[in-house]
């Protein structure tokens, strides 16, 4: 009755549903969790875009790979239906550096130019915990730079350093950031990313 990424008021019905009674009953509440989890997801995510694009029409709000285990697809799935981006899915799609790869591998500029090496990911992106990281990782050659776990006027001023030397380079922010924060961010961010979105996330109720 309401398709996927419709808005559903309270008291609507979404879904009739007919067979026999013993399949219903033994599997609803597995349904039931199912549409209650992800509606909690994709409602929470428009609420979050429609805050954001109001102040930058241009910032994306996207989800982590905080995810439950074994619903990846579905989480991100609720989040693109709320409006929001999934991000990556893993290493295999986007690559993502991260403090336990630049303690393999040493430096910053040496990871990107290992990831351009590798090329099975077209996308290279850095995170960063302070500005300098920031400034290394926009001269190495980044497509994307995360600021990860920065206050806003940190990350305010590492967004600019980053535009200063490369401006084609999108910015992501993302550590900590919750629906009371977002806006402190939103001005200078092009991509807004949190855990948040799928691994604290209040459930929709619904009943059949």
């Amino acid at each position: 009755m309401v398709a996927d990424g419709q808005l559903a008021r309270s008291g609507e019905v979404v879904m009739k549903i007919s067979g026999r009674a013993g399949p219903l009953l033994s599997t609803e509440r597995l349904a039931l969790n199912f549409i209650q989890r992800l509606s909690g997801i994709a409602t929470r995510t428009k609420e979050l875009v429609d805050m954001c694009v109001a102040v930058n029409p241009k910032a994306r709000v996207a989800a982590t790979r905080k995810t439950t285990p074994g619903l990846r697809k579905w989480e991100k799935d609720a989040v693109e239906l709320g409006g929001g981006m999934r991000h990556r899915e893993g290493l295999y799609d986007q690559y993502l550096i991260k403090d336990n790869h630049l303690k393999v591998v040493g430096s910053i500029s040496e990871a990107v130019k290992r990831a351009r090496a590798h090329g099975k990911a077209k996308v290279v992106e850095v995170e960063v915990i302070d500005i300098a990281g920031a400034e290394e990782a926009a001269r190495a050659g980044a497509d994307i730079i995360m600021l990860d776990n920065m206050g806003p006027s940190e990350a305010r001023t590492a967004a600019a350093r980053i535009r200063a030397i490369n401006p084609g380079i999108a910015v992501e922010v993302s550590g900590g950031i919750t629906p009371k924060n977002i806006l402190r961010y939103v001005e200078f961010a092009d991509v807004i990313s949190l855990g948040w979105l799928t691994h604290s996330i209040k459930a929709v109720d619904f009943s059949l």
